[in-house]
């Protein structure tokens, strides 16, 4: 392979993270979750999954599942230190690394003589640091790697060519593919398209046709596997955002701009902390009948400032009107200038 790219996907890292801190909670069903009515799993052991439970199974579905799972908090400064301390490993064990989640991570394996024994020593290593499991996939490209770590969970270990990686996975739902979601695959279903195999072999010009020209040959070439992204040694962050559901549906105007105010709070404290400033200020809306709605607004200049994003915010929220009731709410700021290298985001 002329070019050799790993992926390093931690094995049920929220939980494990937690079974570290509470060895007597190991063999049985654990679920990382809030608690309120509304709350969804935010991961779940391999014993709760067995039972059906899911990351974003709704909390509620999850208790009646595995009546008895235990539930546990998420406590995502613990994982953010974890995070940060097998990335500082993985880094030491190879030159270019793309950090991508707290719990996963890229890594160019591109000139190594013995690519696969340099990550079976990474993965040695984290677990003698951190008592911590990670699946890893090896192929020509990134899209190969992520496949193939996600194929044998947990402690997987997967090398793959991408001509493999078509035949392994021809008979997969193209969902399997990040990159192709849930209503890309439920339109492909609609044309008789279920499969890989079956969207790697589709017309080309049906697919440009409902899909449009640039997204319809790319579906197909996830189909086959191809990919040419090289391995970034930094993600670049875009935007950060802060969000909430409630636990009851809120209609009252002055209560939503009350808790808007909050999570602007939240949000401008950690762009001020990690140096960061925007210029697309934007709010998220979800209705009580699961309706989504985003709004926004650009500024000549970037800010991280309270008064300028608070201000913002709520204009937004009031220029909304608010028709009906909440079930959530959410703002962002978006343009983010580039931050600090020795920073990780958190995925929200």
């Amino acid at each position: 392979m002329s070019r050799c790219v790993a992926h390093l996907d931690m094995d049920a890292f929220y939980v494990s993270v937690e079974l570290q801190r509470h060895p007597e909670l190991r063999g049985l069903p654990v679920v990382v979750s809030g608690s309120g009515p509304r709350a969804v799993v935010t991961t779940a052991s391999y014993e709760a999954r067995r039972y059906g439970v899911q990351s974003a199974t709704p909390a509620s579905r999850a208790r009646r599942l595995c009546p008895d799972a235990v539930f546990v908090a998420p406590d995502f400064a613990a994982y953010r230190e974890t995070s940060a301390r097998v990335m500082a490993i993985v880094r030491d064990h190879a030159e270019r690394v793309e950090v991508v989640g707290l719990d996963e991570a890229y890594v160019d394996l591109t000139g190594m003589a013995a690519p696969r024994a340099a990550m079976r020593q990474l993965v040695v290593a984290i677990a003698d640091a951190t008592g911590l499991a990670c699946s890893v996939g090896i192929g020509p490209n990134k899209l190969v790697a992520k496949v193939a770590s996600d194929a044998e969970k947990p402690r997987g270990f997967v090398v793959l060519s991408r001509e493999e990686a078509c035949a392994r996975f021809a008979g997969a739902p193209p969902a399997l593919v990040p990159g192709i979601g849930p209503k890309t695959a439920a339109r492909l279903d609609a044309m008789g398209i279920g499969t890989l195999r079956d969207l790697g072999a589709a017309p080309a010009n049906v697919l440009a046709e409902r899909f449009g020209a640039r997204l319809g040959p790319e579906l197909q070439a996830r189909a086959r596997f191809e990919h040419d992204g090289a391995v970034t040694e930094e993600r670049a962050v875009i935007s950060e955002s802060r969000e909430t559901t409630f636990d009851e549906d809120i209609a009252d105007p002055a209560e939503l701009e009350r808790i808007l105010g909050d999570l602007t709070v939240r949000l401008c404290e950690d762009l001020a902390r990690r140096g960061r400033r925007g210029r697309t200020i934007g709010i998220k809306i979800r209705l009580d009948d699961f309706s989504t709605h985003t709004r926004s607004r650009t500024l000549p200049e970037a800010v991280n400032e309270l008064s300028r994003i608070g201000t913002v915010a709520r204009d937004l929220l009031r220029d909304f009107g608010v028709p009906r009731p909440l079930r959530l709410l959410g703002v962002r700021v978006a343009g983010l200038e580039e931050a600090q290298a020795d920073q990780l985001a958190l995925p929200l």
